[in-house]
């Protein structure tokens, strides 16, 4: 304990000297110089970025149809334009030193500066390829501070302090550093398995000779076989022992089976949909009330989007266990029926025939299934009939469908004087009996 304490001490010593020489050359007249010119760098950057952030903002703006990633990227451009100016700016005052002075000592700060500025540019820039912001953060942070630490001379000193600074539990010995390579090697491995997993997915999207169900299927297993090889490979890297990751497998274990047991129910439900194909994207369904077309196929839930814009994350086991209308399962033909009533006094051959010829005029209303119209009783007021016709479109809407159908009816209806009848009461005044008639400006005479 006493070795591993004098080692920090050392290293913490190591790095404050090498710091304090590196600031002590700063005093320098040349440096002093440099400094200057840095300063005055900045602030030219910033009074130009200032001056370029308009006309390049409306030109932006004037891009709306261009693809998203070149959008994104000059948006990223735009933000990070004051370091992109300072470090030009920065090694314009660099080749000018060098033409004025022959010694590089008089442009060594100069350079260093420029140096490190065009890499935080480049890091920030390649840095967008990373989705997870939080991830992209710590990317960001983490090769800034290695990068300064190592054009300004101090990364070995660095090095063995992180090194120095460990936990120990028996043979077990986790230091700083080793947690710090840990999170970077993973953080690189994941990015590097996001990036090949969605271009495969783009690809497999695109290729008709694989179905849906399928498609997603494979994009699932790649996600699966990718992220867990990247991070067993990044503990594996550091130095982790994997195999005491048994213990905690045994663990998962136990918490999977007492209090995982929907997620894992809804995970083994989502693998059955995406292999038995009984539900796929751009399918229409209905469970209980809600009707829509799938969006997305989730490994926990099923995205259903609604006609009237909302988006319903319905769990897989559901789908499994409850009872689910596929409108478009093995073809997309729906049949719909509506139920109307004429009077007595029309004839209903007629209004058979009318009902049917009113359907076929509606577009969407399939003619080589042809409608139909049977009776189906005798109402108190009217004859009942009802309608019944295919389409072949269902995720286009149902309830519009038959809107247009009803208003053909109307329409047919009256131009046939084909009479749709209200309910009729009629009142009967049993003898001795008194109607009390009162008007609105108050109490009437009783007859």
């Amino acid at each position: 304990m006493e070795g591993e304490f004098s080692a920090l001490l050392d290293s913490l010593g190591a790095f404050g000297t090498t710091l304090s020489n590196f600031a002590g050359t700063l005093i320098l007249p040349s440096r002093l110089l440099q400094l200057a010119v840095v300063a005055l760098c900045l602030i030219l950057a910033w009074v130009a970025r200032r001056a370029v952030s308009p006309p390049l903002e409306a030109w932006m703006r004037g891009l709306a149809g261009r693809p998203k990633w070149q959008l994104r990227f000059l948006l990223v451009l735009q933000r990070r334009m004051t370091l992109l100016l300072f470090a030009l700016f920065v090694w314009i005052a660099a080749l000018v030193f060098a033409q004025i002075y022959a010694f590089p000592s008089r442009r060594y700060l100069l350079v260093l500066i420029a140096t490190v500025a065009s890499v935080w540019f480049l890091i920030r820039i390649i840095a967008q390829l990373v989705r997870n912001r939080f991830l992209r953060r710590i990317i960001i942070w983490g090769l800034s501070i290695y990068v300064l630490l190592y054009f300004f001379g101090l990364l070995d000193e660095t090095t063995a302090f992180l090194d120095n600074l460990a936990i120990e539990f028996g043979n077990f010995r986790l230091t700083v550093l080793a947690l710090i390579k840990a999170v970077i090697v993973t953080a690189v491995l994941f990015t590097a398995a996001g990036l090949v997993t969605r271009s495969a997915a783009g690809r497999l999207r695109k290729n008709p000779d694989i179905s849906p169900s399928m498609q997603e299927l494979t994009i699932k297993a790649l996600q699966i076989v990718l992220f867990s090889a990247a991070f067993f490979i990044g503990l594996n890297a550091v130095g982790f022992d994997l195999t005491g990751l048994a213990v905690l497998s045994g663990a998962i274990g136990v918490g999977i089976g007492f209090g995982l047991q929907k997620v894992v129910s809804n995970l083994v439900s989502g693998v059955i949909i995406l292999l038995d194909k009984s539900i796929k994207p751009g399918d229409v369904i209905s469970l209980g009330d809600t009707l829509g077309w799938i969006e997305q196929l989730s490994a926990r839930y099923v995205s259903v989007v609604t006609r009237d814009g909302r988006e319903y994350l319905i769990p897989n086991e559901d789908l499994i266990t409850g009872q689910v209308v596929n409108w478009s399962f093995s073809d997309n033909f729906v049949r719909l029926d509506i139920n109307f009533g004429t009077a007595y006094g029309d004839d209903p051959h007629l209004v058979r025939k009318l009902a049917i010829d009113a359907a076929m005029s509606v577009d969407r209303v399939l003619s080589h299934k042809r409608p139909v119209c049977h009776i189906v009783g005798f109402g108190d007021s009217s004859v009942d009939y009802v309608l019944r016709f295919w389409i072949a479109d269902p995720s286009l809407g149902l309830t519009n469908i038959r809107g247009n159908v009803f208003l053909a009816l109307w329409d047919t209806f009256k131009e046939h004087d084909i009479s749709i009848p209200f309910p009729q009461r009629e009142v009967r005044m049993l003898d001795g009996s008194q109607l009390d008639v009162r008007t609105a400006g108050g109490q009437g005479d009783g007859a």
